[in-house]
């Protein structure tokens, strides 16, 4: 099928989102990688670690090394100064305040602070930190550390790679190969049907509150494309008007998040995939009991159709 046939054209203009004659009105909310007047910086350097700089220390159970402290938002993870002579991998910074990686076991300097009061706990947990810099930063940080751990031996070859000197990359010095870091896309999708939401649960996660339509972009297709394929299998359901909201990395599972709100486009019976999902059904924003927990793509895409802030309304272009 053309995509001429699938999708309606998509105009953007100011803070309205409009297609065809229609238009749906956003506004935004905080979410976790939001630092208000704070920046992340990303880019690429060769900088040395200052004692009060922070490390991240990850275990192969994607766990983060962290300890209990009231003034950085209840958790905290070690300073640079704790690992002294150790090799320290710079990640980023946010303003002046640098991230490293610890890339080499540490066992005595890890032994020393878990006696000190450090403890692991699961890095997805972090999400829920108060201090949502930190939360932020942990996340981001993870990612790295598994891009790291997986490249570490060529995929064309087998031979060890090194870090290179300019950029964020992994190079083979036997064949030359190249490695960047992953970033999966995946789309998040609001599907509207009037007053109602299509809301989901997925079947056998951990995951258990309820959740968008949600699937990874496939080779040689769009975001838009994937938006109608996943709703079309995992709820049985044809959508239109496909509208892109906003964007969320998500480090944890080294993913990029496209939110997308779209409109029923015919019969509204749903069939579930029932291998993806444990719950599949509309829901009037009236009756939804939930609320942004300011850290989720998805929670802010909930909240902003239940407070009606996404509105479908006729507009002349």
């Amino acid at each position: 099928m053309h995509q001429s046939e699938i999708f309606s054209p998509i105009f953007f203009f100011c803070d309205k989102i409009f297609f065809g004659t229609n238009t749906i009105s956003v506004r935004g909310g905080q979410m976790i990688q939001d630092l208000g007047e704070r920046r992340l910086y990303n880019q690429f350097e060769h900088r040395q670690a200052e004692p009060e700089d922070r490390v991240f220390v990850f275990n192969e159970r994607r766990q983060i090394l962290v300890r209990e402290e009231q003034q950085a938002g209840g958790l905290t993870v070690p300073k640079a100064a704790c690992f002294a002579g150790r090799e320290l991998q710079y990640l980023f910074r946010i303003e002046e305040d640098g991230y490293f990686l610890l890339t080499e076991p540490a066992e005595e300097q890890t032994g020393k602070l878990l006696e000190e009061g450090f403890f692991w706990k699961e890095a997805r947990d972090l999400r829920e930190l108060a201090f949502k810099e930190l939360a932020f930063a942990a996340s981001t940080a993870h990612h790295l550390y598994q891009w790291y751990q997986d490249s570490r031996f060529c995929g064309r070859c087998g031979a060890k790679t090194v870090h290179d000197e300019k950029e964020r990359m992994m190079r083979c010095p036997s064949c030359g190969n190249t490695i960047y870091p992953k970033i999966a896309p995946a789309v998040i999708v609001g599907v509207i049907n009037d007053d109602k939401i299509l809301l989901t649960k997925y079947n056998g996660r951990v995951y258990k509150k309820y959740a968008l339509i949600a699937g990874f972009t496939e080779i040689g297709e769009t975001a838009e494309e994937t938006v109608a394929r996943e709703v079309m299998e995992e709820a049985g359901l044809s959508v239109k008007d496909i509208t892109y909201y906003k964007s969320q990395p998500w480090g944890t599972d080294s993913n990029l998040l496209l939110g997308f709100f779209c409109r029923l486009d015919g019969d509204d019976t749903i069939t579930m995939d029932r291998e993806e999902l444990s719950v599949a059904q509309w829901v009037n924003r009236d009756d939804m009991d939930i609320r942004d927990d300011g850290i989720s793509l998805t929670r802010e895409m909930m909240r902003v159709f239940k407070e009606g802030e996404v509105e479908l309304c006729t507009t002349s272009l």
